[in-house]
Order: structure tokens, then sequence, then C-alpha cells
């Protein structure tokens, strides 16, 4: 633990001019009485850590003192490469590593160099989730995120409509989509591939033993091909609509936008004032009823009937609540 503690602090002053006993303390999570401790048992090693003293004062190496152990671990290195996705590797347990990862790339660099990483984040950041959403970590996602690095199988429970299901799995790979954590997994009987929303995971245990990756899966591929399929399976329905200019620009705002591109591309021409009809996929009447509502008098439903009621008693509503306003004004004018 300290062995790890002294090569960080080596590393952070090679990557810095100059640190204080306080800024060593907060990085290395320490009291400063211990960064002061480990400065002395460094200069006893024979690696030239100076103290400057003085409020300014703080600690820096000497006559261009350059470390060799910048070499990464394989865990380090894996996670260097997630670390634009910084709130992805806390959850999944992966913060420290990717800290050590990115010190050692650092402390490599020329000392013109060693900016870039301060440069690259006030430059970019990714924040995955949607807006006005409150994502939760699934609380099983660290268990299955070490068994996915580590190719183990792994017995989870979930919870499937009213009853909990037992899998033995083979965990292939992580996805974060919209702040939702799955996992793409095998299942050894039969062996096929599935994908699973760990939030629905109520136990995970560690199988004790590892699986023959198949070196052909790609993960990327797998999950376009999956989610396609998922945004196919729940267009069970289909309705006919007339829009207006706006309307038909707005389409792909209120429904599934694959599914109001591909109605768009198969309509015929605009009517006599402008309108198209589109026949829409859609994943059910309720959901198109409340979809459609946001595009107001920019959409009308031709079919099915039921629905047509629906939005014309909706219609009436509205304008009951306006209509005596609208009257109250003319009997003044």
């Amino acid at each position: 633990m300290r062995a790890a503690r002294l090569i960080k602090m080596v590393l952070l002053l090679q990557s810095r001019s100059s640190m204080t006993a306080a800024e060593l303390a907060q990085e290395l999570e320490v009291s400063e009485r211990t960064i002061t401790r480990d400065a002395q048992a460094l200069s006893e090693a024979g690696v030239p850590v100076y103290a400057d003293r003085g409020r300014a004062g703080g600690y820096r190496l000497i006559g261009g003192y350059r470390t060799r152990l910048t070499g990464l671990a394989r865990s380090e290195a894996e996670a260097l490469f997630l670390s634009g996705v910084p709130g992805a590797l806390r959850e999944m347990g992966l913060e420290d590593a990717a800290s050590a990862a990115r010190l050692k790339v650092s402390a490599a660099l020329l000392p013109s160099l060693r900016d870039a990483q301060h440069t690259a984040a006030q430059r970019f950041h990714l924040d995955a989730p949607a807006w006005f959403t409150d994502p939760k970590t699934p609380e099983l996602l660290p268990a299955v995120a070490e068994a996915v690095w580590d190719d183990r199988r792994i017995t989870a429970r979930y919870r499937r409509q009213e009853a909990d299901v037992e899998r033995e799995l083979e965990p292939y790979g992580l996805v974060l989509k919209a702040g939702v954590w799955y996992v793409c997994a095998r299942v050894p009987d039969p062996g096929s591939f599935r994908v699973y929303r760990i939030d629905r995971f109520t136990a995970v245990e560690d199988g004790g033993e590892r699986f023959s990756r198949d070196e052909g899966f790609d993960l990327p591929g797998f999950w376009a091909d999956r989610a396609a399929q998922f945004a196919r399976s729940i267009l069970r329905a289909t309705i006919v609509v007339r829009l207006t200019g706006t309307g038909a620009r707005q389409l792909k705002y209120a429904v599934d936008p694959p599914s109001a591109q591909e109605a768009l591309a198969e309509a015929g021409p605009p009517d006599g004032e402008g309108r198209v009809t589109v026949t829409l996929s859609v994943e059910s009447y309720d959901v198109a009823y409340t979809q459609l509502l946001a595009l107001g008098p920019e959409v009308e439903v031709l079919e099915p009937s039921g629905l047509r009621e629906r939005f014309a008693e909706a219609a009436a509503r509205t304008a009951a609540y306006y209509m005596p306003r609208a009257a109250q004004d003319a009997g003044q004018d």
C-alpha cells in the first residue's frame, strides 16, 4: 500500500513542477504529516525530493530526475481507453485504475505536453444520460463489470414480470445506453447471446470459473443489431395521419425517428392545402395518442376510427377551455 503511494507521489511530482504538502495529501488521500514522512523516505531511497520552505513552498524533484516506473498495468491500460467516460468508470469501480493510468501517461510526456490532460478536459466532456432523468447506478454493476473484465461466469437472478429467474451467464460486455446499464452475455445453454438490464438483477454470484471468449464477438455490432431489432419489435401497430408542412417537419421529434422517416419517404404528394397523408408504425394506439398530441393542430388522425375519436374528444375538451374567453372577447368588440 505504502509502496504504491510512494510511486504515485513520485509520478505526481514528475508531472508537475511543484506541489504543496496539502495538494499531495489531497491527491493521495493521506495527512500532510504522512506526506512529510513519505518525502523523507523517498529522499533516503535516493529519489531527489526537495522541500521548499515557506508559505509558497512545496515539494519538487531536482536534477531532472525521471522515474522509469511508468509501465501501465493491464487494468490501467484498459481503463485509460474509457477515461472519456468518467461517470461510467466510477460506476464500474475503475476510477482509481484510470487515475493511475492518466498519471503514468502524464509523467511519461515531455514537459511541454503535460498540460494535455487539462486542456482536453476543458474542451470535451461526455454526459451520457438524457435530460430530466435521475439515473441510478445499479448496486450489482461493479460485480458484473469485474466478471466482464476477467471473463468469469456468473449466476444472476433477475426480475421477469412477477417472478425471479436464475441464469448462468458468460458476460461479454457492458453497454451504457441513455443512463441505463446493460450486459450482453452468452447463455451457455442453449449458447445464444442475450441482453439484460443490470438494474433488474437481484443477485449476482461468481461462478468460480472462467469462460473461453469467442474472439469473433463484436460488441458494438451486436448491440447495434439488437437495438434495431428491439426498435422494430415494439412498433406493432399502424395508423394513418394527415400532416401539415410543420407537422411533417416535427414528426421525428414526436415519434420514433426511423418510423417517421420511413413514413414520410413513402408518402404521396401533398394535397391542395399542402398536407401529406402517411402510414405510421407505432408502438400502440395509446402511445401514439400521447406522442401525437404534442403536434396539436399540425396532425389529423384518419385511421383507426377509435383513435380518431379520442383525438376529436381531446380537441373538443381543449377548445372548451378557450371558447368562453373567445366568446367573451367577441362580445366586447
